[in-house]
């Protein structure tokens, strides 16, 4: 039977297969764009609402301008990652450069991991937090719409313990030295000082 005889792959949210099989199938379906592995399970997630794509923006950007201000970390956006057996998508990441690959995924575990939580709660505070904590993300960011709600963790004797803001909402970022986080700022929708609040930790870091 010829290669284009083959029915066409599916990737659907509850499959259990190895990431191997995961990977192939997806090479398989140029069109999907987003899709994970996490623990054996595969989660393909919603369509981006409005809300996320809105905080998405910030995140990357506030990452990016740490990244290219430090000079020594890389960040990036729905990546995929083969993390032990499994083939998460960060909706941001941070980690230091250069940045472990096997040339065409990202391997290991990033540094910071974020996820912007709308539909996806469930699979954040469950498989995929499991998941980042066994792989040894340092520090993990889960961010609510619903709520609002940021919980910022960091790793401790492998198990994540939760960062607090300080008194004017601002978190600070124990693997990254001036990685500062102004909570007030992207709830409000504000770059401006989301910018300067990073600013201000990375002349503090200096």
């Amino acid at each position: 039977m010829s290669t284009a005889a083959l029915p066409l792959p599916q990737l659907i949210t509850g499959q259990q297969m190895t990431r191997e099989t995961f990977l192939a199938r997806w090479d398989r379906i140029p069109e999907l764009k987003h899709a994970e592995l996490i623990e054996g399970i595969v989660y393909v997630p919603s369509p981006v609402s409005l809300e996320h794509s809105r905080l998405d923006r910030h995140i990357i950007t506030w990452l990016t301008n740490y990244a290219y201000q430090t000079g020594t970390c890389e960040s990036g956006t729905n990546a995929t990652w083969l993390m032990l057996e499994s083939s998460p998508q960060p909706d941001a990441f941070l980690c230091r450069s250069p940045a472990p690959s096997d040339g065409k995924f990202y391997s290991g575990a990033p540094g910071l991991a974020v996820e912007i939580c709308v539909t996806s709660t469930e699979v954040d505070f469950g498989p995929k937090l499991a998941l980042y904590q066994r792989a040894g993300v340092q520090e993990y960011i889960t961010i609510e719409t619903l709520l609002p709600k940021i919980i910022w963790r960091q790793l401790i004797n492998g198990s994540y313990q939760p960062i607090e803001p300080d008194a004017s909402g601002i978190y600070r970022s124990v693997e990254f030295p001036g990685l500062w986080l102004d909570s007030a700022a992207l709830w409000a929708d504000d770059g401006l000082r989301l910018t300067a609040t990073l600013q201000a930790g990375l002349a503090a870091r200096a």
